[in-house]
């Protein structure tokens, strides 16, 4: 060979090297080479019984992940005799265990739930990873997750290298677990995921095994998004450079890169003000399914970790799918907002099937960029044509940001959010800023609609307030985020309250500053005013500050008291005695 050919073909060679050893990049690439059939089962059953007709089996079987085995606990329910029922997955959430929803194995279907959290607490059953991939364990204590940093602080090199890789990969061994099982008709299979297990159901949307999925919160956009606080609506936007994690993370395991290659039919339930499933950067999502995969959403306003008034949504949607019923299930209604002829900003929603529309609700919020800090108003909706609704969005300047969407409820229950719009009034047109500030939070007469798990009530005097529903959870407001009612300089939060015996609760200001009220008895109202001076972080032990720095707040029952024996009413700012 002529030496004046070797720099010519050094240089083919290693131009070809990126190519041969080019990692992948896309989902459809990285599960094209994973088998979850491949592999010995080693069933181990743990438990099985026979209750009131139900079969009910505990067992541990082996999952081959990465050349590695992992022992999978799964918990299977069904009637017990009955063959070609319809399978669910049902998946649980960050840290938690596998449990069965009843309610389907009572309809018919065989339940199966496993647990990918792993070690954690003095649990006597769970998934039992190998040390080589003991990022599967969640618990820091026995491993901590990766994503787009190994644990040492490098960028991941390999999507194959992160804890969601591995959840993946388990909750597909475990659908050929449940396909396996001699009751199940494997035509018929859907699943739906809480929480984290709503994160990884967008992979098993892949698998053409799966005729429908339910995602719960987990829609993605957390990793670079939420982590950096890279808002839609950052004013001005910033977009910060992407480590190279980041990038391959982003492109290769977030639940969104999955979307444009999804098959199983999609529901995604979500609180508005929950900051695991991010309102309008979710809905994004739902611009890059494939044409002809059935998608749908619902948005609960003000809704963090809950979803109790959408989630009917859920059954309807896997018996439309899963079972192949005739139910009806609406279009996707369009939305936008405009000026209205005196400038003044507006959302328009019109629906297909207007004649089934048995309620329309219009919520609006301003100027906050970050999904899960608004303060979501409830707009007054007024039907301007027979498909049409119209609501006005005052503001208080019209070259902030005005964000609004509508949730249409059907005769048959059925939930459908609109889109999520986002504008700029004075970028419109001719706008008006027609909203004023205002020192009263929350009066009897305004409705309760900006605060959670509360019921209308009415007190001596016929003043109207609201009780907390929720004697765990308590209630709470994101209200003092609106700009409308944020705090004036020189003034705390006062409120009146009436209660015919005593109660101890927690007041909690902002993420970190909390406090205890007493709630003392009385045969009528009373007054308190919570001094920020009263209110310590948790963290630093410093006191509050100051108002302004606080969006939300929430009162919880503390040491026994029953938070729900208490009305509270004409919530409002009042000059400070400090």
């Amino acid at each position: 060979m002529h030496s004046r050919c070797l720099p010519s073909l050094l240089v083919l060679l290693f131009s070809c090297l990126p190519c041969l050893a080019k990692p992948q990049s896309t989902p459809p690439e990285i599960w094209a080479e994973y088998d979850p059939d491949a592999g010995e089962w080693k069933e181990e059953i743990v438990h099985e019984s026979v209750k009131d007709g139900i079969l009910n089996r505990e067992t541990y079987v082996s999952a081959w992940v990465r050349g590695e085995e992992i022992r999978v606990y799964c918990k299977y329910s069904v009637k017990d005799g009955l063959r070609k029922a319809p399978g669910l997955l049902n998946v649980h959430g960050w840290m938690g265990a596998p449990g069965i929803d009843k309610s389907y194995v009572d309809e018919g279907w065989a339940v199966i739930a496993f647990d990918y959290c792993g070690e954690t607490g003095k649990r006597v059953h769970f998934t039992k990873y190998p040390k080589v991939l003991d990022h599967g364990n969640m618990d820091k204590k026995f491993g901590g997750s990766v994503r787009s940093k190994t644990r040492d602080g490098q960028s991941i090199t390999d999507p194959k290298q992160t804890s969601d890789y591995l959840w993946y990969a388990v909750q597909r061994r475990v659908l050929s677990y449940l396909l396996k099982q001699k009751e199940v008709d494997g035509s018929r299979i859907g699943a739906k995921g809480y929480s984290y297990g709503g994160t990884i159901m967008w992979n098993l949307g892949m698998d053409p095994r799966v005729k429908a999925v339910v995602a719960y919160f987990g829609i993605g956009w957390n990793e670079y998004y939420r982590s950096k606080s890279v808002w839609m609506y950052n004013q001005p936007f910033v977009e910060p450079p992407r480590a190279a994690g980041e990038k391959l993370y982003l492109a290769t395991i977030a639940p969104q890169a999955h979307v444009p290659h999804m098959s199983a039919a999609t529901l995604f339930l979500n609180g508005t003000n929950d900051h695991h499933g991010g309102h309008e950067r979710g809905q994004e999502s739902f611009k890059l399914f494939q044409t002809g995969v059935p998608w749908s959403f619902a948005q609960q306003a003000r809704g963090h970790h809950n979803t109790e008034k959408i989630g009917q949504n859920t059954r309807i949607w896997l018996n439309r799918h899963v079972l192949k019923k005739e139910t009806f299930w609406p279009s996707h209604p369009s939305s936008q907002i405009v000026l209205d002829s005196s400038g003044v900003p507006q959302m328009v929603v019109e629906a297909s099937s207007p004649e089934r529309v048995s309620k329309v609700e219009i919520f609006h919020a301003i100027t906050s960029p970050s999904s899960f800090n608004r303060s979501w108003r409830d707009a007054k909706v007024v039907q301007s044509a027979k498909n049409r609704w119209t609501a006005s969005l005052p503001v208080l300047n019209v070259k902030d940001y005005v964000f609004s969407f509508a949730n249409l409820t059907y005769d048959n229950t059925v939930i459908r959010s609109t889109d999520f719009e986002a504008a700029i009034p004075s970028e419109l047109g001719k706008a008006r800023a027609t909203d004023k500030r205002s020192s009263t939070l929350y009066s009897g007469d305004d409705g309760i609609g900006v605060w959670t798990d509360v019921a209308e009530v009415e007190g001596p005097g016929g003043i109207k307030g609201f009780r907390s529903t929720n004697k765990r959870r308590g209630s709470g407001t994101e209200q003092l985020a609106d700009p409308k009612w944020q705090a004036p300089d020189g003034t705390d939060l006062g409120f009146d309250f009436y209660c015919t015996q005593p109660v101890t609760l927690t007041f909690v200001a902002g993420n970190h500053y909390e406090g205890t009220i007493e709630i003392t008895a009385s045969d009528d109202w009373q007054e308190m005013i919570v001094d920020r001076k009263s209110l310590l972080n948790r963290f630093s032990k410093k006191t509050l500050s100051g108002w302004d720095k606080v969006g939300r707040i929430k009162f919880l029952p503390k040491d026994g008291s029953d938070i729900t024996k208490v009305i509270f009413s004409e919530f409002r700012w009042v000059k400070s005695k400090n």
